[in-house]
């Protein structure tokens, strides 16, 4: 994951391509519409719909589409759609792990375009369970601006933090997923911005990678996200800020 959150921050620094903008904004609606479908429309109630909102307002959703996919989720107009939450195992090279979150209403689409993206870049499918052993299940919060490391601990280690880590100017903060919402707040109350508060998998092992093998698991990570059925891509593989300034300049 630390790998994978480095090249996050690194892609969120460049200039975002349309193409891969608007299925970015796909999979954010998707995550309203689950979120309020699951818990209601009311914000105040139902946290998982504020830090899906939260999340689609920093990665500049428009408020009108933003309304419509609470409305829409919460079964407001009559238009709903299902989604099923499927997981898939695989492996990169270097025996990087790859656990690929989908979030689709067509599993059989969702499953074609898996498989088509992991073999034509390089990645291969493994069996249920022999990956996803190495992760957890953990609340992870990033913070980014004008904000100093000593300003986030002071705010989130009393709440549950148990990790706090910095990726490129961007603060991520690890928590048990029982206390993602507790620890949001307190950043909220010391008046700390946060872009995204979600539960993911985190690796329990990291494998550290060269130049070479990192262009390869980019490569699979990015041909697995151009699916829209691909909610997220979780891996265990770390690259050293050395290796990422040498793939910045490509």
């Amino acid at each position: 994951m630390s790998g994978h959150s480095k090249w996050a921050t690194t892609k969120h620094k460049k200039a975002v391509i349309d193409a891969r903008r608007a299925k970015s904004f796909a999979k954010l609606i998707k995550n309203i519409e689950v979120a309020a479908r699951l818990g209601g429309a009311d914000m105040s109630g139902n946290p998982t719909l504020v830090d899906a909102v939260q999340k689609a307002k920093k990665s500049s959703v428009p408020n009108d589409n933003i309304d419509r996919a609470v409305k829409r989720g919460a079964g407001l107009t009559g238009d709903a759609v299902e989604y099923f939450t499927i997981m898939y195992e695989g492996y990169g090279p270097s025996g990087v792990a790859l656990l690929i979150e989908c979030l689709t209403d067509n599993k059989n689409r969702a499953a074609a375009e898996v498989r088509t993206a992991m073999s034509r870049s390089g990645g291969t499918m493994a069996d249920p369970g022999s990956v996803a052993y190495n992760f957890a299940r953990k609340g992870v919060i990033r913070v980014s601006g004008d904000v100093t490391e000593d300003d986030v601990l002071a705010a989130v280690l009393d709440a549950g933090a148990e990790d706090v880590s910095s990726h490129g100017g961007t603060f991520e903060i690890i928590t048990d997923t029982a206390d993602l919402v507790k620890v949001r707040e307190a950043l909220q109350a010391a008046n700390i911005d946060y872009d995204s508060a979600d539960s993911e998998f985190v690796p329990n092992l990291e494998v550290q990678v060269d130049a070479e093998a990192a262009r390869k698991v980019f490569r699979i990570i990015e041909a697995l996200e151009d699916s829209e059925d691909v909610q997220n891509v979780f891996s265990n593989f770390d690259v050293s800020d050395e290796v990422l300034a040498e793939l910045e300049q490509e």
